[in-house]
């Protein structure tokens, strides 16, 4: 550890933990180490607003009271690097999945003066715009799905199927669904729970929307059990058309894999804007 990050962290948050840090498994875009009570992430110092932006979303879930997430110790730049600090928590890869669900149901209670309302933010390492907006499918379309098909258009990837698609997205879409704070980015790999079973969720990519699309991001890489969506549905019974419904946004991930890695995500993405063209 530099001396100036030491010295941050120090500033920041006190008296430094005893003992070496440890290396852990992290983002793309960042490192990660376990120190003490500490849970840090490192990054290049232009991916400051990322870390920034995450502390807002943490920090968001956590004034609902419905949803643990890891406490924000502190955030800030140290030379070149920039820094996160959360509490480590001891997290188990399987525990109550029904309260996952409940809490979840209880987030989306929140809602927003419209769709968006939140501060711009990341989907993975990828931009996010929150802009306030009165009509949902005009939010998806030009908040979600058109900024990324403009940057693969931009890398050479021309997405024909694209503009037919986006003509008919108020016709894949609930025209008023409840502005719900959502997670944003909730697969299996940013929940977790307490070795009590209570859930924990992190990594989010928070704004205001239809509640299906945290849905819909649980379903596309799996790893939700039928107790979390029984707990759930008991609260927000599945709407109509709920297949088409969580196959359009489905396609927003796809895109911001594509765009971030390339490969066979280009390729769904492709196939998705045919179906649906």
């Amino acid at each position: 550890m530099s001396p100036a990050l030491r010295s941050a962290l120090s500033s920041s948050l006190g008296t430094l933990p005893s003992g070496a840090w440890r290396s852990v498994a992290g983002g793309h875009s960042h490192v990660t180490y376990l120190w003490g009570p500490w849970f840090l992430k490192i990054s290049p110092l232009p991916h400051h607003s990322a870390l920034a932006a995450e502390v807002t979303g943490l920090q968001s879930i956590a004034e609902t009271s419905t949803l643990r997430v890891p406490a924000v110790l502190g955030c800030g730049i140290a030379d070149d690097l920039a820094w996160l600090a959360l509490e480590a928590l001891d997290l188990h890869l399987h525990g109550d999945e029904r309260a996952l669900g409940e809490r979840l149901a209880a987030l989306h209670q929140t809602t927003g003066r419209c769709y968006g309302d939140h501060p711009d933010n990341f989907i993975g390492s990828t931009p996010q715009r929150n802009l306030n907006t009165e009509i949902w499918a005009d939010f998806f379309r030009d908040q979600r799905l058109l900024p990324l098909i403009e940057q693969l258009r931009a890398r050479g990837h021309g997405l024909p199927e694209a503009d037919p698609y986006l003509d008919r997205l108020p016709d894949r879409l609930p025209p008023r669904p409840p502005a719900s704070r959502l997670h944003g980015d909730l697969w299996s790999g940013n929940k977790a729970f307490m070795a009590d079973g209570s859930p924990v969720v992190f990594d989010p990519a928070v704004y205001h929307g239809d509640p299906e699309c945290d849905i819909a991001m649980t379903r596309l890489f799996g790893g939700f059990g039928p107790s979390f969506y029984q707990a759930y549905r008991h609260h927000h019974p599945a709407p109509a058309e709920v297949s088409l419904i969580h196959d359009t946004y489905h396609l927003y991930h796809l895109l911001n894999h594509a765009l971030l890695f390339g490969g066979n995500y280009l390729h769904q993405a492709r196939d998705h804007l045919r179906r649906g063209s």
